[in-house]
This record gives C-alpha cells, sequence and structure tokens, in this order.
C-alpha cells in the first residue's frame, strides 16, 4: 500500500474512552506496567502525557491520522467493518476500505516509538 492510496491511518487503543478508563489505565501502567495489555498505548503516551517523539512525528506527519479507543471505534466503524479486529491495531483507510497496516499482534512486538515510528514510513513509502 503506497502512501498516495491511504487517505489515513486509524490508531486504534486497547482501552476504552472517558475519565474513569484513563484513571485506571494509567494507575494499572504505574502499578503493574508488565501486564498492562495495549502496547499502542504504552508508546505513544506515558504514564500522564504524550511521548514526545511519538508527538512530534504526529504533528509534523503529511499524513492524515485518526485515534480512537475500542469503544469509539467500535461505534464509528463496526457497523461497515464488523468487529473482526484485535486491539490494539493500525489500520489504513483506502478508497473506503479498512486493511491492517500494524496487526495487534506486530504492534505488540514494538517496543519505543522510534520503532513504531520507522515501521510506519517504511510502509509507507513502500
Amino acid at each position: 500500500m503506497k502512501d498516495s492510496d491511504i487517505e489515513k491511518l486509524i490508531f486504534i487503543y486497547n482501552a476504552d474512552s472517558g475519565l474513569k478508563n484513563a484513571l485506571l489505565d494509567s494507575t494499572h501502567k504505574i502499578l503493574s506496567p508488565s501486564t498492562y495489555n495495549c502496547n499502542l498505548c504504552d508508546i505513544t503516551f506515558g504514564v500522564f502525557t504524550e511521548n514526545k517523539i511519538w508527538k512530534r512525528f504526529r504533528e509534523e506527519a503529511d499524513l492524515e491520522m485518526e485515534f480512537l479507543h475500542k469503544d469509539e471505534y467500535k461505534k464509528q466503524y463496526a457497523s461497515k467493518f464488523g468487529n473482526k479486529f484485535s486491539f490494539p491495531i493500525i489500520l489504513a483507510q483506502s478508497d473506503g476500505e479498512l486493511q491492517v497496516f500494524v496487526s495487534t499482534e506486530e504492534m505488540n512486538t514494538i517496543e519505543d516509538a522510534r520503532s513504531l515510528i520507522r515501521l510506519i514510513e517504511k510502509r509507507i513509502k513502500a
């Protein structure tokens, strides 16, 4: 999939939206980071703030990006695309269709923001 084919990347966290969930997630990251189940959250956000390297990439990238929690994705896209994806995941929207850009399995092997950025840049240029 070439950059010219991609309308936007959709990042979906393995977490639900809302203040209560955000507080629970932050607490989980502090108390038991090894069992936290959203590597995308862990890579792009620290306990309280967005990762600086990631934020700079996101702000400077010449590509539309949408960030959703899994409950938001299900409300916005599931009626059209179903619930066929696991989370966290990055989807690419092209011609009104969604394709897996970075799978859950692959996302869970990425170690840091720089690695995620390199992977995104490599796949966009391919």
